[in-house]
């Protein structure tokens, strides 16, 4: 996880903007995936770049975080 929040080579970086693709991409769209909110496109439009916005400081911050065990991540037994 460390690695996937942090480190600067090409294939993380890779992965974290497709993570946040993904997630800009279910936010522009929750409303067709529950099917009872229906948002208006223009609200739709700043809605997804308000996510966006928060998601990398948010990301950022978590790493920063990792190594000072700040973040509790379980292990698998």
């Amino acid at each position: 996880m460390t690695e996937f929040l942090t480190s600067s080579e090409w294939q993380w970086r890779l992965a974290r903007t497709v993570v946040q693709g993904v997630h800009g991409v279910f936010v522009a769209n929750v409303d067709l995936i529950v099917g009872f909110a229906v948002m208006d496109p223009t609200m739709r439009a700043l809605v997804v770049a308000f996510v966006m916005a928060v998601l990398s400081p948010v990301m950022a911050e978590i790493g920063s975080h990792l190594d000072d065990g700040a973040v509790d991540i379980p292990k698998g037994e």
